[in-house]
């Protein structure tokens, strides 16, 4: 056995030898960036060596480790596996997230599945042949009791609360407790996680919280969690749904904390995610969801108690539903912001846009609904970029470009020490209006410029690859720019083939409506900018904030928005862009840069 200590945290791990550093620290509980799930692609996963025997450093770690890093000890957890006792510390590379957690919302009627009202009871005398259970089920005018129901009744007269889901009887509370009744709305995205706290007699949300999503130890993206569990089998479908599961119970009972909110009081949980997210919430196998036919397990809403799944920061009594999806790449998440966003009752031809990761869309055309996914890559999100970061302290969102100066927006007001995904594509959007990137999406050649032209002070050229100066640290390289490219291509063109698909051109669109954490933070200039999205939309863009939270909120707060919601999933028709006629050729025609 060995020893791994963490002083920083007060904290020693005792492991036996054989495990890569990164697989002992997750194990442990403790937050490891790994984005490529642990291959040693990616350079994230950096530790502080303070003490102890550490095999020697590999050319495979030089690649990501500057020589400034490596002379402080800083190793990649991933690439080692301890064989004796050590000292290391954990390098944060996170700092206050910025996550969406509000948006619109429209107008529905107040009526939760759950309710409560109050009855009187006696106990039973002596001398009369009665039950407890007897004495309830008359009063209720119920046959009987349900089980776990019965297990919570304690001896007693008075007034009593009765709890129902619907017109299930799912809990009795002595006392009056018909004040206190709530529910929790949820959004689990690939990246982030929001979580609400809701008042579900008036629909008021008592607090929240947001966090990065855990599961992103086991991988950056969706297809990298589900090749962890093709690799790990049983167990890790396991892991990633304690991951999710440990985040979701500690962020309620923080809640719960700053509130001094019972958690025997939260009896429902709304949960809005991707398909992939909700099957490794469940504990369902995913594995079929990353090769082709990309089928789903199930795509149904469904309904579990939340002890099934260990969920323990809400009632016993408490049950979680997860909205229904439409496909692999079209999933609840989208639903929600589908229904948010009005599609299935509108007399208007409207697009949706969720913008992350990947780019799913839905366009109604007077309430007939098609919609396709396009996998955008995590270069919006600031990753595969060469200093990319997410949006934390220090990522900068937001510049401009101009003669003299580079002027920066960066989160947190502090020094600049990479790009989110904002912030690389206010960059480019920059680059392509000054002329230090052309519409092909090459950098300019320092020798095409006169020796005077305000461009020069920005170009750098290395071993013959240029690269575009931000400030003494930061720089844009031509793979950057590619990566960008990339996603602009997928996006636009999942944008003009659905608009083609159902037989319609893009001046025939009368509103084009944009969501999710990553669309919220992006100007209007920087999605035409760039040609995420075409200049003939630019006037027409409205922003609807996380309607994926909005979504799960509506489907706890309302009975009849939950109906509406499950009709509408089946009335999505999804369009597979591979296997679209002339999507190759529309796919190379997007990736140009438009001036």
């Amino acid at each position: 056995m060995i020893n791994i200590n963490i002083p920083r945290k007060n904290k020693t791990i005792t492991t036996e030898t054989g495990d890569k550093l990164l697989k002992i620290l997750i194990d442990n509980g403790e937050f490891v960036e790994g984005p490529c799930g642990g291959r040693g692609s990616c350079g994230r996963c950096k530790i502080k060596h303070i003490s102890g025997y550490l095999p020697l450093i590999t050319e495979d770690e030089k690649r990501f480790l500057s020589e400034k890093e490596i002379n402080n000890g800083i190793r990649l957890a991933c690439h080692i596996s301890p064989t004796s006792d050590i000292q290391i510390d954990i390098i944060n590379q996170e700092k206050n997230h910025k996550v969406l957690t509000g948006g619109f919302i429209p107008e529905f009627n107040i009526n939760p599945s759950i309710w409560k009202k109050t009855i009187s009871i006696d106990k039973p005398t002596l001398g009369v042949s009665t039950t407890y259970e007897d004495i309830f089920t008359k009063t209720l005018d119920l046959e009987e009791l349900d089980f776990n129901v019965l297990k919570s009744i304690k001896m007693r007269s008075g007034q009593f609360t009765t709890v129902y889901d619907e017109d299930k009887l799912i809990d009795l509370e002595y006392g009056n407790t018909t004040d206190e009744i709530y529910g929790v709305a949820v959004d689990i995205g690939t990246t982030t996680v929001v979580v609400s706290v809701i008042n579900l007699n008036t629909g008021e949300e008592i607090d929240s919280e947001a966090e990065i999503n855990s599961q992103k130890n086991f991988g950056q993206d969706v297809l990298t969690r589900i090749t962890y569990v093709v690799e790990n089998g049983e167990q890790g479908t396991l892991e990633l749904q304690k991951s999710i599961v440990d985040s979701l119970n500690k962020m309620l009972n923080r809640i719960c904390e700053r509130q001094n909110l019972s958690k025997d009081r939260i009896y429902e949980m709304a949960i809005a995610a991707n398909s992939t997210m909700i099957h490794m919430l469940l504990g369902i196998e995913s594995i079929s969801l990353g090769k082709s036919p990309y089928a789903q397990i199930f795509s149904n809403a469904k309904n579990i108690r939340a002890r099934e799944i260990g969920l323990d920061s809400i009632s016993s009594f408490a049950r979680i539903n997860t909205l229904p999806s439409v496909s692999s790449y079209i999933g609840a998440d989208i639903v929600a912001g589908a229904f948010v966003a009005g599609l299935h009752k509108t007399d208007k031809r409207v697009l949706f846009i969720d913008i992350g990761t990947n780019g799913e869309i839905v366009l109604s055309d007077r309430g007939k609904l098609a919609a396709c996914s396009c996998a955008a890559g995590p270069a919006l999100e600031g990753m595969n970029i060469s200093s990319g970061m997410r949006a934390s302290d220090g990522a900068i969102e937001e510049m401009k470009i101009s003669e003299n100066e580079i002027t920066l927006e960066v989160i947190g007001n502090t020094k600049p020490i990479g790009l989110c995904g904002s912030g690389i594509l206010a960059a480019v959007r920059e680059m392509l209006a000054c002329g230090l990137v052309n519409e092909r999406g090459n950098i300019v050649k320092p020798d095409s410029l006169e020796s005077d032209d305000f461009r020069q002070k920005y170009l750098i050229v290395e071993n013959k690859k240029r690269s575009i100066k931000i400030n003494k640290d930061i720089r844009i390289t031509q793979g950057d720019i590619r990566q960008v490219q990339l996603a602009k291509s997928a996006i636009l063109s999942g944008f003009v083939a659905l608009v083609k698909y159902v037989g319609l051109e893009l001046s025939d669109l009368d509103e084009v409506i944009v969501a999710g954490q990553f669309g919220a933070h992006l100007p209007v200039e920087s999605l035409v900018g760039t040609g995420i999205l075409p200049k003939d939309v630019e006037k027409k863009i409205r922003y609807i904030g996380n309607s994926s939270k909005t979504g799960a909120y509506l489907y706890l707060m309302s009975l009849d928005s939950r109906k509406e919601m499950d009709s509408l999933s089946r009335q999505i028709d999804y369009m597979e862009l591979s296997v679209s006629k002339g999507y190759e050729k529309l796919f190379v025609k997007s990736s140009r840069f438009k001036v």
